[in-house]
């Protein structure tokens, strides 16, 4: 799925917390599962006080309003609020920050993205809502086809300095019948263009018809007799898209996937039997919420116990797969109708629902190097479902949708393997595609995993160079995800970049392991390793 070029280098203005002791000895479980709705609440309320009462340090200031995204509290009573803010009514991009504050409420230190002081004379708009429109239908020609734009007023200080925008998505079909959508955001005051880039999160591959073997599937049972594949425990249900070519599947979209007997698909390639398809996009869905709630605590994909819509056959032809946040839902495509079935692989169904996380914490945004570190964290993460499923069939590896793109997609112990994706980071990699420039963040996953050099692994060769000459000692890939989760969650905002992620890693590390651990050592000695300094 190709996504247009874009020169944005985002960079985190980053409070440091200033522990000396970690402040948890291992990972700690965010929010409500140990800490109880009270305690959340006075948290959010402690700091919107710690807000106020520290309103320089936030840049929080008159006609501004704050509204909670996430909260974090730790095993010590450490807490973690994260707050989007609003100007005057309108949504601030690159306004969101953490108040990170200790058990007894008092402010610990903050993470802020770019903006700091926000205050402009005027939010009234010199470009009209309705030529904005008609200019991002233009621009978005021969990308979206059957579009229609919806503009929206916002301040936009992701680059640090506040001005009134319209942040315009378009929304219509891809080039298989795929829902599609990009977003335009341009100068309120000229109509100059910003930047723009697209409304869904997608990885490009080719699928097979079965990937994990005989599985267990979690169904329901229906008064009539029969079973759905609608999941008790996780609350996710398949649907057949019946591969419906338009932008507007929902989660009311769609068939649901039903049966006499509770016996699904029949796990062959190019299978007749649609069920095929949605036997993996049942299992791996079950998966991933597992992984998270299992390894993190984590309920759900915004951590709230929803289970999402996921939707197979999905457009004509489409080779792709993607998460939708404005659906909550997944989507899988049929392949290319000739060499390549259905993408819904473990690592595969795991990258696109982090891209729910992701979005529902830190929010990286989907350009620079900020977008890179978003693929990255998919690719990590999802990754992690499939050493997590540890599942026969489909054995845990460092080859990123080995399964739906044989031989892989993306690798981790040499990203640049595959002709366009970058090992080191150099000043050009903001202006990659997100899915090549995410290669320096992969590469550092694999380092501080494994190490560098050759070695094998589950019978895969790896051989991974450092930038620096160096020699890197991986501390394993169960420590690295925690780290990397944490710095997600926790420290990393819509702008972070390759730096601001040294940084929020190391920030993690220390939290989980001690800033004179053989941990924090390797993070450092990882990222160093792949030219981050």
């Amino acid at each position: 799925m190709p996504r247009p070029l874009l020169a944005f280098s985002a960079m985190v203005a980053a409070g440091v917390i200033t522990t000396g002791a970690p402040a948890v000895p291992a990972y700690s479980q965010p929010h409500a599962a140990r800490s109880g709705t009270s305690v959340r609440d006075t948290a959010i309320s402690q700091a919107k006080a710690n807000v106020t009462r520290h309103a320089d340090t936030f840049g929080f200031g008159a006609g501004q309003t704050l509204k909670v995204k996430d909260v974090v509290i730790d095993a010590d009573g450490t807490q973690h609020v994260r707050f989007e803010r609003t100007y005057r009514g309108l949504p601030v991009v690159g306004g969101d920050f953490v108040v990170h504050q200790k058990a007894d409420g008092s402010l610990k230190g903050s993470t802020r993205a770019r903006a700091h002081k926000v205050a402009l004379a005027s939010v009234t708009p010199a470009v009209d809502a309705k030529g904005t429109a008609a200019r991002a239908l233009k621009r978005a020609h021969g990308l979206v086809r059957n579009a229609r734009s919806t503009p929206e007023l916002i301040v936009w200080a992701a680059d640090g300095t506040p001005r009134l925008a319209w942040r315009t998505t378009v929304q219509g079909l891809g080039d298989k019948g795929q829902p599609h959508g990009e977003v335009f955001v341009t100068d309120a005051a000229t109509g100059a263009a910003i930047e723009n880039y697209d409304a869904e999160h997608e990885s490009t591959g080719t699928g097979h018809s079965e990937y994990t073997g005989d599985v267990t599937l979690d169904t329901t049972q229906r008064a009539d007799g029969t079973y759905a594949l609608t999941d008790p425990v996780r609350g996710h249900v398949t649907k057949d898209a019946h591969n419906a070519s338009s932008s507007s599947l929902n989660s009311s979209s769609g068939t649901l996937f039903t049966d006499a007997d509770n016996i699904w698909g029949d796990g062959r390639k190019f299978s007749t039997d649609r069920a095929t398809a949605a036997v993996d996009a049942h299992a791996n869905t079950a998966k991933t919420f597992d992984y998270y709630k299992t390894t993190f605590g984590r309920n759900g994909i915004k951590n709230d116990g929803r289970g999402a819509t996921v939707f197979v056959h999905v457009g004509t032809n489409w080779d792709n797969a993607q998460w939708s946040d404005s659906c909550f839902c997944m989507m899988t495509g049929d392949g290319n109708g000739s060499t390549d079935p259905e993408q819904v692989d473990l690592d595969t169904m795991g990258h696109e629902m982090t891209h729910g996380v992701t979005s529902a914490t830190a929010n990286l945004r989907y350009s620079g190097e900020s977008g890179g570190l978003n693929e990255a964290t998919s690719d990590i993460l999802g990754t992690m479902v499939e050493w997590y499923a540890h599942n026969s069939v489909d054995t845990p590896d460092y080859l990123f949708s080995d399964q739906s793109t044989p031989p892989w997609l993306r690798r981790f112990d040499k990203p640049s393997l595959d002709g366009r994706s970058a090992d080191c980071w150099s000043k050009s990699v903001g202006r990659l595609d997100v899915h090549y420039s995410s290669g320096v963040g992969n590469h550092w996953f694999y380092l501080a995993s494994e190490g560098s050099g050759a070695k094998t692994v589950n019978g895969v060769s790896y051989n991974s160079p450092t930038c620096n000459g160096s020699t890197v000692t991986g501390i394993g890939n169960q420590k690295a995800s925690a780290i990397w989760y944490r710095a997600l969650t926790v420290y990393m905002t819509s702008t972070t970049d390759y730096k601001g992620a040294r940084t929020a890693t190391l920030n993690a590390a220390k939290d989980l392991y001690g800033a004179t651990s053989p941990e924090y050592t390797t993070v450092a000695a990882a990222w160093s390793a792949v030219n981050v300094l």
